[in-house]
This record gives C-alpha cells, structure tokens and sequence, in this order.
C-alpha cells in the first residue's frame, strides 16, 4: 500500500457558530491526481487551508508524509498554485525568470545571491513547464494560460513532492484548459508529483485526474475517477445540494 501524502482523520472547522467542515477523513496516496469538488461554500479552501498548516483543526488529526502535522517542517515538499486569473497585476515589473525564483525564497532567504546550482533549477522548472522561450520575458506580457504555468513552475523550482492547485483555470480560455490539463498530468505521470486540484470544471478534470473527492461540509464521495463519472445526477444533486450538469469540453 502506497505511503499517504496526506491523512486527514476525523477533521472539524467552524467560523464562530457556523461549520465549515464536519468529520473530515480524507487520505492522499503517494502518486495521486485527486480532484476535489463541491459547491461554493463547501469548504473547499478551508481544506486547503489545513493542510498548508495556515489554520489549526478544531478537531481531529491531519498527518502530511506519515509526520503528524505540528511537528512536520519540510514545508518545501509542498507547492501551492491558487487562483490568480481576476487579481495578478499584469503591470507587474518582471520577468519569468525572476518570478520563477521567488519560489526558492523559502530555501535561498530573501536579499541573497543565487548560485549556479538555483540559476539552474529555475531553468529546469521553466523548461518543465514548457516555457523555456520566455524565460526573459515580462510576466505581464504573458497569455492567461502562460501566466499560470509560470506559477506552476514557480511552485515546481522548489522539488516538491505534491502539488495543491486552487481552480488554477479560470480566466483561461478552452483551447490552452487542455493543455494545463496535460501539463498537469505529465507532471503526475512522468514527475512522479502528487496533485491535488480544486475544480468546478468537473467533466475535464475528470478526463485526467485518477480519483474525485466531493466535499460539501463532508466528504460524500472519495474514489476512483471511472466510479465518480458512473454516479447518477440525483446522486450527484444530493451531494452538491442543487441541480449539477457536467459539460465535457471536447479535445
């Protein structure tokens, strides 16, 4: 049985007297590309906010790479993308090559020189992500689409091991969603790199990821992609709490 990544065990968050999450159980393996949906409001970044460590459960336990969460430090095993589509500044002075860096803040410290060593992983994570021509190239200038692999790359110059993404495609256009898609499997399949993507766009997440978790205040679905997909609309209206139509785009 593969090592779980994450481990999350009988997890309760509340925001004064309202609950945002009721007895989480949620395990991660080592090599998964999970997607995890639910409607607005589900609790969705609350998750994501617990196992970043940026919040404390109120109850239960969360465990990340076997270590339980409050005396694990090897924070760089983990990269985040979020949504950043409705809020990046294009105007913003840089260049690919000095944002990619600024992921390797963590491990460098901010005011320091990079070594031939740093000089190249930011090269490696550029060429990864399929943007070595841009490497000079102001962010700003940059499609949507582009924008938001130099963001991955950003989160990939540190090695980590999993991947958290928060609806990283909004504002990109369906043409370039493919292709994330496919980056985001390379990455899984051929990097070896653990992912966890929130999503509304179920039916094209679902054409790449290997498992689903639905999460609407509790997890009413964790499985395999094939399973989720076989799940009837009242199931999935139940699990939601409304109606739900899954559009699948075409390649």
């Amino acid at each position: 049985m593969n090592k779980s990544i994450v481990q999350m065990k009988n997890i309760k968050y509340a925001y004064e007297d309202k609950m945002a999450l009721n007895n989480i159980n949620l395990t991660i393996p080592t090599g998964s590309f999970l997607g995890l949906v639910g409607p607005n409001g589900g609790g969705k970044t609350t998750l994501i906010k617990l196992i970043l460590g940026l919040i404390k459960p109120q109850q239960g336990q969360i465990s990340l790479f076997g270590q339980d969460i409050t005396e694990f430090n090897d924070w760089n095993k983990i990269g985040f993308v979020s949504q950043k589509a409705n809020s990046f500044n294009r105007g913003f002075p840089a260049t690919v090559k000095e944002v990619v860096s600024t992921g390797l803040t963590a491990q460098v410290g901010y005011f320091k020189f990079f070594n031939q060593g740093h000089r190249q992983k930011i090269i490696e994570a550029v060429d990864l992500v399929g943007m070595s021509d841009y490497l000079n190239q102001n962010i700003g200038d940059l499609s949507g689409g582009q924008q938001q692999r130099i963001f991955i790359a950003r989160a990939l110059v540190s090695d980590p091991k999993f991947l958290i993404l928060d609806e990283p495609t909004v504002g990109i256009d369906t043409e370039n969603v493919q292709k994330f898609y496919q980056l985001l499997h390379k990455l899984n399949s051929e990097q070896n790199i653990s992912l966890l993507l929130v999503s509304h766009d179920v039916g094209t997440m679902t054409k790449y990821a290997n498992g689903v978790a639905c999460l609407n205040k509790s997890i009413h679905f964790h499985g395999n992609t094939s399973d989720f997909t076989n799940l009837t609309e009242h199931q999935l209206s139940q699990f939601y709490g409304h109606d739900l139509n899954i559009v699948t785009h075409q390649h």
